[in-house]
């Protein structure tokens, strides 16, 4: 699976880019499909948050899965956290909006996910061999783990042979020692506090003809990183161009890291007796590694030393929204994920985890503008990676329907409307379809509108990315209402012309002066507050003449503000 990415600034779940010939380049991170001839699984990024406050609907039986009640949950896995529908219900109260306090994602577990639990058992398994002696992990050999044949062949050559050359051979040094001494090195620069499990006595010193030798070593490792963000993501590399430097580098090393987990995940197991155990077996390996590196500083291969470096830089990068992206890849797979969505509440969890992370993990090394917090800067950033998602699943209804036999839209928006799959998979699309498309795309506006308090909050280097990404990738709703909100057999696509005509205005709006002169445009967009009314007057004009008050009742309620 391709793994695409979005940096943008503390907002950060998109960025855009101008390349070298001045052509604005939209980014996105979500999950983005695999190649349709994986055996093991099938995937299309899914957008949810409850921004938009989510009614009380319970979850339900269907013909395609059994979900789990929290009745049927054993006490200790109800101690171990929420549920996804406690979740849902805590954002559905507003209380991310407006700088207001964030949810603690890192309390977040979906007992009732068969994923979460198959991944637990897995590392318990493992853990337990470890004990044991004996050998857990079905990762062999001197390649680095996450970096398969897949990964070589687009980059054209093995990946961290570089290390080689940095290896003092006189002294017996072996490739595993120098990343253990660069690894020093660099905890060595930590600050008081950023490894909490690190003692004093490990603090090594070094010459400095090491500290150059480890800092060569480290170059290299960034580069590489930087290499295999562009074989995998071009159009997110020349992105990260207009970045400075250091935050550049850092956002390789995020890509990569992400990279390698999707390879883990997705990586083809023609030889295992049983694919899904084997995954999760080298899947709770990783884990355990990036815990090692996050609390104690310690890696195993030279490709780690980036994202040791960045947390040595950054001291805030959270482990949590790493280890939640894992959960996230976990949701799309079959017979342990999730095949279909019933309701909004459904969506949000999963969209966190595969999208929203990654504005979790970007924020420290973006920052914000004076007078704003992390705190302040998360409900937007998240809200962007809402919309953008809502984007990509409105754009590729059809596509993920006839190629990939997946449908994410809401079920239950789907039938409030009178949508069915078969309608989906016929690609008919009637009055009842076009309906659906308007409510979606008003709910995706929303959330962009929601994205758009957020650009102010950026450090003044890192808006102009963010809002023309935000612009750019608006402009793909406007485009399926040109197509008639036909997303079934047509897709909507905005040209780098768009794009680049864009630029102007986009810049116009990162200013401190376009808050009191707005464009003229700007006095026609509508507010937040517009978008809600707008959503309300869909559902009553919809669901209450049609179906009955008493069917949306309280899903109208939960819209209203609190």
């Amino acid at each position: 699976m391709k793994i695409s990415s979005t940096v943008a600034a503390t907002l950060c779940l998109s960025s855009a880019g101008i390349t070298p010939d001045n052509t604005v380049l939209a980014l996105t991170w979500p999950r983005t499909k695999p190649a349709l001839s994986h055996p093991q699984r099938s995937l299309q990024s899914s957008s949810s948050s409850s921004l938009i406050p989510t009614p009380s609907w319970t979850r339900r039986k269907t013909s395609h899965r059994t979900t789990m009640s929290m009745s049927a949950v054993p006490q200790e896995m109800r101690d171990g956290g929420r549920t996804t529908k406690e979740i849902a219900k805590e954002l559905s109260l507003g209380v991310t909006l407006d700088g207001g306090p964030v949810i603690d994602f890192a309390s977040v577990k979906d007992s009732t996910s068969r994923a979460e639990r198959a991944l637990a058992d897995a590392r318990k398994r493992y853990e337990a061999s470890i004990a044991a002696g004996t050998v857990a992990s079905a990762h062999t050999g001197e390649r680095l783990m996450g970096i398969n044949d897949e990964v070589v062949e687009e980059v054209g050559y093995e990946i961290g042979e570089f290390a080689k050359e940095y290896v003092d051979a006189k002294s017996g040094e072996t490739v595993a020692s120098l990343v253990q001494k660069c690894a020093a090195y660099l905890r060595s620069k930590a600050g008081e506090g950023t490894f909490p499990h690190l003692l004093d006595e490990e603090r090594a010193q070094f010459t400095h003809e090491e500290k150059a030798r480890f800092e060569r070593l480290l170059s290299r490792a960034y580069e590489e990183s930087g290499i295999v963000t562009s074989a995998f993501a071009k159009t997110f590399y020349l992105g990260t161009q207009v970045l400075q430097e250091p935050a550049m580098k850092a956002i390789w090393a995020v890509y990569v890291w992400c990279r390698r987990t999707d390879e883990i995940v997705d990586a083809p197991r023609p030889t295992a007796a049983d694919p899904n155990e084997e995954m999760l077996t080298d899947l709770s390996e990783w884990e355990i590694r990036l815990e090692k590196l996050f609390d104690r500083g310690e890696v195993l291969d030279v490709l780690d030393l980036p994202l040791l470096d960045c947390k040595v830089k950054y001291p805030k990068l959270p482990i949590t929204p790493f280890s939640d992206m894992i959960r996230g890849m976990l949701m799309d797979i079959p017979g342990l994920g999730q095949e279909r969505y019933d309701t909004w509440d459904e969506l949000h969890l999963y969209c966190y985890r595969v999208a929203g992370t990654v504005g979790l993990m970007s924020m420290p090394v973006f920052g914000c503008a004076p007078g704003y917090t992390d705190e302040m800067a998360k409900e937007p950033a998240l809200s962007l990676g809402v919309a953008f998602q809502i984007t990509n699943i409105l754009r590729d209804v059809g596509e993920d329907a006839k190629k990939r036999g997946r449908v994410y839209l809401p079920q239950r928006d789907m039938e409030r409307f009178g949508v069915t799959e078969r309608q989906i998979f016929d690609q008919i699309v009637d009055e009842n379809y076009i309906n659906l498309m308007k409510f979606e795309i008003a709910r995706a506006r929303m959330y962009y509108a929601r994205a758009l308090r957020g650009v102010p909050m950026l450090s003044p280097e890192s808006r102009l990315p963010v809002q023309l990404s935000l612009d750019a990738y608006g402009k793909i709703l406007d485009k399926i209402e040109a197509n008639g909100y036909d997303s079934l057999t047509k897709r909507a696509y905005v040209d780098k012309w768009e794009k680049l005509a864009g630029i102007p205005a986009s810049w116009y709006r990162t200013l401190d002066i376009a808050k009191a002169l707005p464009l003229p445009e700007d006095w026609e967009r509508p507010t937040l507050e517009d978008y809600e009314r707008v959503l309300e007057e869909m559902l009553e004009k919809k669901w209450v003449e049609e179906r009955g008050r008493s069917v949306t009742s309280d899903y109208l309620q939960s819209l209203h503000k609190n």
